[in-house]
């Protein structure tokens, strides 16, 4: 018999999270993670900026950190072909945008293919881009939100997993319908990961499946 079979454990998946900020989703995440509500692995955080917050963050939870300045590049191809390469030696199962501010290449992107998430403060397809809140607000909406989605070369356009709807009141503006929808930011994000590393989440051709049934266009939505 060989020893080391009966007492090695088995491997959990691996997960690398990307970010560029206050790194609140990687915090969500990695705190789900060592709290064992989720069987898996922070392998690493990657940054593309020496002054995000979130750093320190990841850090304090003694997750491995690399910074990756996108602005020691002469090209967005070139960045991309050097966080691919750095994201690869830590073999992730899951790659997962959590306020990572870069548009990516198509061959990055296709890399990950079905493997890589990202998490958008609207009701996608609505409001792709920036500004979704006051945007929400000056188009009258009477609810709004945020979408976890598979990422594809279209900008916030992969299919969506998981929304978290939220009502518009007569008083929000700008700042308190972010705060508002942040907070569902942090439920959401850890469900959808939980979700992939248990095998249970899945992308086949453009459609987001959960255990096997496909997932309606909206994604699955929960209402506060």
């Amino acid at each position: 018999m060989n020893e080391s079979s009966t007492h090695d454990k088995p491997a959990v998946p691996r997960i690398v999270i990307l970010i560029s900020g206050s790194g609140s989703n990687m915090v969500a995440i990695a705190d789900a993670v060592k709290n064992e509500n989720m069987e898996a692995e922070v392998a690493a955080v990657i940054c593309n900026r020496p002054e995000a917050a979130g750093l320190q963050k990841a850090r304090d939870r003694d997750l491995p950190v690399v910074v990756l300045d996108h602005k020691a590049f002469t090209s967005r191809e070139d960045f991309d072909r050097a966080l691919m390469a750095q994201i690869d030696e830590f073999a992730p199962d899951l790659v997962v945008l959590a306020g990572f501010m870069r548009i990516l290449t198509a061959d990055f992107v296709a890399h990950y293919h079905g493997r890589m998430l990202n998490i958008h403060p609207s009701l996608l397809p609505k409001y792709q881009g920036l500004n979704t809140h006051q945007r929400a607000l000056d188009d009258g909406e009477s609810e709004h939100g945020v979408t976890v989605h598979f990422v594809t070369e279209e900008l916030d356009g992969g299919p969506n997993v998981i929304q978290a709807v939220i009502a518009v009141n007569d008083d929000d503006d700008a700042n308190s319908l972010q705060q508002r929808v942040q907070l569902q930011e942090h439920v959401i994000y850890p469900i959808a990961v939980k979700w992939f590393v248990e095998g249970r989440l899945s992308m086949i051709g453009n459609h987001a499946r959960l255990d096997g049934n496909v997932i309606p266009a909206t994604g699955l939505q929960l209402t506060s």
